[in-house]
């Protein structure tokens, strides 16, 4: 988004922005931030707790996810399981939840906002409220983020995570690895004048999404993880 906005936009967002123009005062603007913050992240939060996964398990197939394949509630795993259309389904919907809390947080906050829309959407379906707070592993909800924070940064991991998937032909793995060197891949590419909200923000995610792997981690290790396979579509 920084790509797409410059000036005054991509540090208070447009509503932010119209305060600083009009010269409302410093207290007003103040409490415009507080409750910005908490639309954006209360929004964003039940955005991301609509699981895509277990919505259409559920209402096309009459079968919970969770309780299938992996026990996943994500793209991956309705691939496997109920076949190409539940998959890209999911896809989508993932995506655009994402797109939708990220785009809003940039517009009531600017910059900062897309980190805190990103962080609450992700928490929104790794622990959905909808769903007993157990949820999917948030890869391509991060995903999305990255990409419309930092274009080139989301180019470089997209890389990282098509040679490792080229490699190994395992998602968990291609995810894991992109995860692990995100923060690299910021400080690298903004390390002349780190943003340092950026840094911390992208080192949560990268946590964030290794610490949701911990069950393929242990696969991999013992060498029992499965390989992407799409199944044939199910009715």
């Amino acid at each position: 988004m920084r790509y797409l906005f410059s000036g005054p936009v991509s540090q208070l967002g447009f509503l932010g922005n119209y305060f600083m123009e009009n010269k409302i005062p410093p207290a007003y603007y103040m409490i415009y931030l507080v409750v910005a913050f908490l639309v954006v992240a209360a929004a964003a939060y039940l955005l991301g707790s609509i699981n895509t996964a277990i919505v259409i398990s559920t209402k096309k197939y009459g079968h919970d996810i969770r309780g299938y394949g992996s026990g996943n509630a994500g793209m991956t795993n309705m691939f496997r399981t109920f076949g190409k259309a539940a998959g890209f389904l999911t896809l989508g919907g993932d995506v655009l939840k994402a797109l939708v809390s990220v785009v809003l947080g940039f517009c009531l906050m600017g910059g900062p906002g897309q980190y805190v829309a990103g962080f609450f959407c992700m928490a929104g379906h790794v622990f959905p409220v909808y769903y007993r707070f157990k949820g999917g592993k948030g890869v391509i909800v991060s995903a999305v983020t990255v990409l419309l924070i930092d274009p080139l940064v989301f180019a470089a991991l997209a890389l990282i995570f098509g040679l490792m998937f080229a490699a190994t032909q395992i998602i968990s793995a291609s995810s894991i690895t992109a995860a692990f060197f995100y923060p690299m891949v910021v400080y690298a590419f903004n390390g002349n004048a780190p943003n340092i909200l950026y840094i911390v923000f992208s080192i949560f995610m990268s946590f964030s999404v290794i610490a949701m792997h911990k069950d393929n981690i242990h696969r991999l290790l013992n060498k029992t993880e499965k390989k992407f396979t799409i199944h044939k579509d199910k009715k």
